[in-house]
């Protein structure tokens, strides 16, 4: 039986950067995920804010073209509010290249990943995998998604309040269009959220996200008639993929960490729950759950898991949490239509602009570590 410092469960980013920053520091780590391939199962629309463009460090190459601009439409689609950075405010990535890197950085620093091989369980330290051999692991962090069940299994905190997203991603023809970023809110297709179209003069995303209990015709169905006349939409110039599922939307939860393990990503709800975006928070987080998790393994003293404290972190979301909770309650057309109306003021533009181009969607959970988010793998 194998025995490693750290079993870490789901290949996503926040699990294999979390990895890569626990073998680094000389922890014996494995991964493990149930998919053959890290280009399957894609849940994020792979939209990365300025923010974190400036904070760690991406592949360039895996990035598209910067977007400056943001229209902002209403239920009837017409005088959108047009909102334009002096900055490139967002980068779409190519998740399925943003994941074999992160494998290949976690892997040359020195951690073992698995593919096709799915948590079970686990009790005690002893964890059972469907596809390899029971394994005894010191810590378990749980990168396993929305629905974590390493959460349930280490009676941690899970995630109860959800989006449901889906969305159809398609090449254009280069040059074709500017880069642009259009929002619809509409309730009627995406209840208490948005639809979205991005085009970075690459590639587009057309998607949809709502509270699952108001589509009762379903996801897919309120993507299609969304996407036969989403605004900003271009032809397809290659093969059409979709790709969607669960967002939490309640906030960092509260107790994330325990002496047998700790969560990270959507497991921990760490998604901004204004914006929903949750590429940037589980970077942050990780960070801190690397540090925290090495501090604890070379130690010993459980005390140091008190800084990985999902409820210290909750009193920095009241207020878009509360706004979360506004955005939920706009239900009908008539309403979205007054909301959009209402950001055409100067106040409202000015509100706009600092929740889309702002810095403040998720705050800092802690200092960072000196090692960036995605290195190059080492020669």
């Amino acid at each position: 039986m194998q025995t490693v410092d750290v079993l870490v469960v789901g290949a996503g980013l926040a699990g294999l950067h979390t990895a890569r920053l626990l073998a680094r520091r000389e922890l014996k780590v494995m991964v493990v995920d149930g998919r053959r391939s890290l280009s399957t199962g894609i849940r994020t629309t792979g939209i990365f804010v300025r923010r974190t463009l400036d904070d760690f460090d991406l592949p360039e190459h895996l990035l598209g073209p910067g977007v400056r601009d943001v229209l902002l439409y209403p239920p009837s689609r017409r005088a959108p509010i047009r909102l334009t950075s002096q900055r490139d405010e967002y980068r779409v990535a190519d998740m399925a290249g943003i994941y074999d890197h992160a494998r290949r950085a976690a892997e040359s620093a020195g951690a073992q990943v698995l593919l096709g091989v799915r948590y079970v369980a686990a009790s005690r330290g002893m964890v059972r995998l469907a596809g390899a051999e029971p394994v005894r692991a010191g810590f378990i962090v749980g990168a396993d998604g929305a629905r974590s069940r390493v959460a349930r299994d280490l009676g941690l905190d899970v995630n109860r309040s959800f989006l449901v997203g889906a969305e159809i991603v398609h090449p254009v023809a280069s040059g074709a269009t500017p880069p642009a970023f259009h929002c619809v809110l509409d309730p009627r297709v995406a209840p208490g959220y948005l639809g979205w179209v991005i085009d970075d003069g690459r590639s587009a995303h057309v998607g949809v996200a709502g509270h699952p209990d108001a589509m009762p015709a379903g996801i897919r169905h309120a993507l299609d008639v969304f996407a036969a006349d989403a605004p900003g939409r271009v032809a397809p110039a290659g093969p059409v993929t979709r790709r969607g599922g669960l967002i939490p939307v309640g906030g960092v939860l509260r107790r994330l960490a325990c002496p047998a393990g700790l969560l990270v990503g959507d497991a921990a709800g760490a998604v901004s729950p204004l914006t929903a975006g949750g590429l940037d928070p589980c970077l942050r987080m990780s960070d801190l759950a690397a540090e925290v998790t090495a501090a604890y393994l070379r130690t010993g003293d459980a005390r140091l898991l008190s800084r990985y404290d999902g409820g210290a972190l909750r009193t920095r979301f009241r207020g878009r949490l509360l706004l979360r909770r506004l955005f939920a309650g706009i239900r009908s057309p008539a309403a979205a239509e007054a909301a959009v109306g209402a950001l055409r003021s100067r106040a409202g533009r000015a509100l706009a602009a600092r929740i889309l181009f702002g810095d403040g969607s998720f705050p800092d959970v802690g200092p960072r570590l000196p090692a960036t988010a995605i290195d190059r793998p080492r020669r």
